[in-house]
């Protein structure tokens, strides 16, 4: 099993630790619903560095991405980040992640600079499917992922809890954009306004070695403004609130991201990329299934794998992603529907083991993070 930089500084602090994608992770410190309201009300900080992170670099760097990705990366900036996902020859999703358009202060005349950063499970996979891709094209590929710390630091008061600590002015940052600089006396911290939270904030790209003086740091300054340690427990209740997919559960080697209602992402116009003539097809022709949020009148929580059935009991889908709503105090949940069943209002039933659920379709966000 694999360890952070920072797994010295969640045992220390008496996280609850797990296996989760080959990393030994913090589920959670002091309880998943206390940790998640301090995201929803001040401030909490996550250990993500278990992400991967790829650089593409050269002269057709940007023809290689938009090849790959769904989403147009002609229209990034430099500065500006941009959520979009891998998709396969057969219209499913091999992973969902982030494209940063990077500074070309490093490249040679006419080259362009990328960070693809991907999901933790699918590093492997996902390197090997983009050097696949990328021998026909004029670029170089690192995999910087063993050598960069990640950590989120997430919710209304992060700003204020990070500014003095950064040259960087926080507070202008729009976004889906990022910046590079000094951050708790380490030069060259990529400090991007992104997040899997809802309830803004920040996401800072460090080298390993610096890892655990940029934790230190962070909680320190944090302290006053109520900052607490958060496990990948809350991080999931949290993008869960907010309708956000997990990768594995709500998106796959199998889902289109039309049907999961990631049209916006998928750029059908913006010339040729893997997969595109079955999207375009699927586009006119109209999905058969559809990626819907619901809210369960009951305590049970609906479970991956559930099944989901219409108001006479026939089977119409399956959960994908279920919880219990630390704000809501409701359990909340996601799957697959035909698309007859897809539309707002409509009543469903969910199947948990001998008993049944009551549920109605809902759309995320499930919550507003700012009256939690």
């Amino acid at each position: 099993m694999k360890h952070t930089p920072l797994t010295g500084r969640h045992e220390a602090l008496g996280a609850r630790m797990a296996e989760f994608a080959g990393y030994k992770m913090p589920i959670s410190y002091t309880g998943i619903r206390e940790e998640h309201l301090a995201v929803r009300r001040a401030v909490g900080i996550f250990d993500v560095s278990h992400m991967g992170e790829f650089i593409v670099r050269g002269r057709q760097a940007l023809d290689l991405v938009q090849y790959v990705t769904s989403n147009d990366a002609s229209r990034l900036d430099i500065g500006d980040a941009q959520y979009s996902c891998l998709p396969n020859e057969h219209g499913g999703i091999v992973d969902d992640l982030l494209v940063y358009r990077l500074s070309e202060d490093q490249c040679a005349e006419g080259e362009q600079a990328f960070m693809l950063v991907v999901n933790a499970a699918n590093i492997e996979k996902d390197w090997q499917w983009i050097t696949s891709h990328a021998a026909r094209f004029d670029v170089h590929l690192v995999d910087i992922s063993e050598a960069t710390a990640l950590m989120a630091v997430q919710g209304p008061k992060a700003a204020r809890a990070l500014q003095p600590l950064t040259d960087i002015d926080l507070a202008s940052m729009k976004y889906y954009t990022f910046r590079k600089g000094t951050f708790a006396g380490v030069p060259n911290v990529l400090v991007s306004a992104t997040g899997y939270t809802g309830s803004g904030g920040f996401e800072l790209y460090v080298a390993a070695e610096h890892a655990a003086q940029i934790w230190d740091a962070v909680f320190e300054a944090g302290q006053p403004h109520g900052i607490q340690p958060c496990g990948l427990g809350a991080r999931d209740t949290l993008r869960l609130e907010m309708g956000y997919c997990l990768y594995g559960n709500d998106i796959d080697d199998t889902t289109s991201p039309l049907e999961a209602g990631l049209s916006w992402i998928t750029k059908l116009n913006k010339g040729t990329f893997v997969g595109v003539d079955v999207l375009r097809k699927q586009k006119a022709e109209g999905v058969k299934r559809r990626l819907i949020g619901f809210v369960v009148d009951d305590r049970r929580v609906p479970r991956h794998g559930y099944s989901v059935c219409d108001a006479i009991g026939q089977a119409i889908g399956n959960v994908t992603s279920g919880t219990l709503s630390p704000c809501l105090q409701k359990p909340i949940g996601m799957g697959y529907v035909e698309v007859s069943h897809a539309q707002r209002g409509t009543t469903l039933t969910i199947e948990a083991g001998r008993k049944q659920l009551n549920a109605i379709v809902t759309r995320p966000p499930f919550v507003d993070p700012s009256s939690c």
